[in-house]
């Protein structure tokens, strides 16, 4: 998908819309399409009357959530699968195929029975979330010089490491088709780009701006996936953006929405809503779905959170029937609470307790249906908190 900046023969400008300008340009013998998008705002204004019901009710949806993170009895536990989770079905969206086991396995050190590329394609988007949410929170601001950074750990190893990790590119990228000729799209070419970059980058620092923080995080997603600065890992990187921008601007105290999988659910939908607003500047049908997705996935997200706490206490409580043998299992409860597939060596290591102690508490919670095994061999054997994962990789399963 890589080529020399094109020789150009000749630009026409075909038409242009409110979200930005086509152009037709003579690549070679033939003529490329190319979409340049304008500054955001657009103008005219954003209609967002219609939407005012619909904004309101998602960011009630959100204040929820972000009161459930307050009174969770470990909040840090929750983040750190919420992030997991969103890698694998971001990474999902992109065409990896991997499963939260995999990522756990990796993380354990563990051997993978899967393509090595994917699921370090899944870790290293939860480093570059990681990296990312320590830098707001250190108040650097969202900027490109940050975008930067946190694309170059996106893409550290695995597929795309190869592919120019944090720098914009210098060459034309393309979606769908074997060159920019026969592509579903073509973003705007490496002389037009960086304009388009420092346009974006002076939206996201508007401070004087009255839009409301969810119209603005639907701008600057989609305005990040028509710009499409880099040569791999730009859808990865514009729904980390949105997550981002909530942070930011103080909308979540936690990042605890993510919307990879309503994507992945409606993906056809919002594929043809990124083209619907480029070609005719009708914005208002994506921010209306954008904000059905923000109240779809914090409701979500606050009954998922519910019942992960409801499985945890039912769980404890049936641990503390075992008299003496609870003290050890509970240790071990909560334990498989951070790592939902475990193994012995795992869990020794962890809780400074021997083999032999391990494996007693092991059978304990198989006896109480919390842990099973999952793996069927006589060695090596890994065990999982299945109830609990079930919870997890619900719409986890590829695509």
């Amino acid at each position: 998908m890589l080529e020399k900046p094109p020789f150009l023969v000749n630009k026409i400008v075909e038409k242009s819309a409110s979200s930005g300008t086509w152009e037709l340009r003579e690549v070679g013998s033939e003529q490329v399409r190319f979409f340049i998008p304008g500054a955001v705002p657009p103008v005219p204004s954003l209609d967002l009357m219609p939407f005012q019901r619909l904004l309101a009710s998602a960011n009630q949806a959100l204040g929820r959530l972000d009161g459930l993170a307050s009174v969770l009895p470990d909040t840090p536990l929750f983040l750190y699968m919420y992030v997991r989770k969103e890698a694998l079905l971001s990474s999902q969206i992109e065409g990896t195929q991997s499963s939260l086991s995999d990522l756990f396995a990796l993380e354990d050190g563990a051997e993978l029975n899967v393509s090595i590329d994917d699921v370090r394609e899944v870790s290293n988007y939860v480093a570059a979330m990681d990296l990312g949410l320590q830098k707001i929170k250190d108040d650097f601001p969202l900027s490109l010089r940050l975008i930067r950074d946190i694309h170059q750990t996106l893409m550290t190893s695995g597929r795309g490491s190869g592919k120019q990790p944090g720098e914009f590119r210098t060459s034309q990228n393309w979606i769908g088709g074997t060159r920019p000729g026969n592509a579903t799209y073509v973003p705007p070419p490496p002389d037009e780009m960086m304009n388009c970059l420092y346009q974006l980058e002076s939206f996201l620092h508007q401070e004087d701006s009255d839009l409301p923080v969810l119209v603005k995080a639907a701008l600057v997603h989609l305005q990040f996936e028509s710009i499409h600065p880099f040569l791999d890992g730009n859808g990865r990187l514009g729904r980390l953006l949105i997550t981002f921008i909530l942070c930011e601007n103080r909308i979540l105290k936690e990042p605890l929405l993510y919307l990879s999988l309503y994507l992945k659910t409606h993906r056809k939908q919002y594929y043809e809503l990124l083209q619907s607003v480029r070609e005719t500047g009708n914005w208002e049908p994506w921010i209306e779905f954008f904000l059905q997705g923000v109240l779809e996935t914090a409701d979500q997200a606050t009954a998922t959170a519910r019942e992960i706490l409801a499985i945890f206490d039912e769980d404890k409580k049936k641990i503390e029937t075992l008299g003496q043998a609870a003290n050890t299992a509970l240790r071990l409860h909560e334990f498989i609470q951070r790592r939902p597939v475990v193994n012995v060596q795992s869990a020794v290591d962890k809780l400074q307790l021997s083999p032999p102690t391990i494996r007693k508490a092991i059978e304990h919670l198989e006896e109480l249906n919390i842990l099973i095994e999952s793996t069927g061999k006589k060695r090596d054997k890994r065990y999982v908190y299945h109830r609990y994962m079930e919870q997890l990789i619900s719409g986890t399963e590829p695509l």
